[in-house]
């Protein structure tokens, strides 16, 4: 599977934000944008006017790094939410909020997408009581999300269980801290999802 294998702290970097790829270390002055808040490269302090395509690029890119999606798989979302009814960029970004992966993240059974993203892959989940594998798949309001009973007594999740009452859960997850699954009751509304991401930006990068 292709994926980004190099030092994630560099993508923060280029997009001048943090996208928290990293979980815990995001949130410690070890952080790279906070340590180094210019892009990396020899120019990187450079400062330079970005023009209106290199606009557009910039926040599908942000987008993309933020949930972990390869480019013609998020190609794939943006024609799925611009065929259907609604705000295009509303759409998108909900479907990539309804991931397997950003829910088990959502739900503060991972410390970072990424790390969800493996935890799903080696099939530490199961979603209305089948077991999953699949980072990409689409959860629906109703279904239950829970680590799997052979899982739980896994040192990483007890690690992840002491963690969970610290974490905010969006008001669109229920989640069940001591029995380490949670219930999505609703699709999430665009003030519900916290991603700094301009989605109207990716629609016109599409739309040229």
């Amino acid at each position: 599977m292709a994926r980004q294998r190099g030092p994630v702290c560099k993508l923060c970097r280029r997009e001048g934000v943090k996208l928290y790829l990293k979980g815990e270390r995001c949130y410690s002055p070890k952080c790279a944008v906070e340590r180094r808040a210019y892009p990396p490269g020899q120019h990187g302090e450079a400062k330079r006017k970005l023009s209106e395509y290199a606009l557009h690029l910039r926040e599908k890119q942000k987008a993309r790094r933020i949930y972990g999606v390869l480019e013609r798989q998020f190609r794939r979302y943006f024609a799925r939410a611009a065929r259907a009814r609604g705000v295009t960029g509303e759409t998108l970004l909900q479907l990539l909020e309804r991931r397997l992966d950003n829910v088990v993240y959502r739900l503060g059974l991972a410390s970072s997408r990424a790390e969800a993203r493996q935890l799903v892959s080696h099939g530490h989940f199961e979603v209305n009581g089948r077991k999953v594998n699949i980072p990409s798949y689409q959860v629906r309001p109703g279904d239950e999300v829970a680590v799997r009973e052979k899982s739980r007594s896994l040192p990483r999740f007890q690690e992840i269980r002491e963690l969970m009452a610290g974490r905010r859960t969006p008001e669109w997850l229920a989640v069940d801290a001591e029995a380490m699954k949670g219930t999505v009751l609703r699709l999430p509304a665009r003030e519900e999802i916290d991603v700094p991401v301009k989605e109207h930006l990716i629609v016109e990068h599409y739309s040229r």
